[in-house]
């Protein structure tokens, strides 16, 4: 396989809510309210690894202050 040691870069929601820590139907809210960005390809949604570290940056932010 071409990309066998490729960094994985769009996870499944189930993967995403896995890596924060939360459950599927938080991730989907947080999908709903705009606070998580995502991408569909065809029928399949997936967030990328960008879109998750965009995400805990702002959550960051918000604890410190900034926004």
């Amino acid at each position: 396989m071409l990309l066998r040691n490729s960094p994985v870069v769009l996870l499944t929601p189930e993967q995403a809510a896995e890596a924060l820590g939360i459950g599927r139907w938080k991730l989907y809210d947080l999908l709903r309210q705009g606070r998580l960005r995502s991408i569909r390809i065809g029928s399949c949604r997936r967030i990328s690894t960008d879109a998750l570290r965009v995400f805990v940056a702002e959550l960051e932010d918000e604890a410190s202050g900034l926004r």
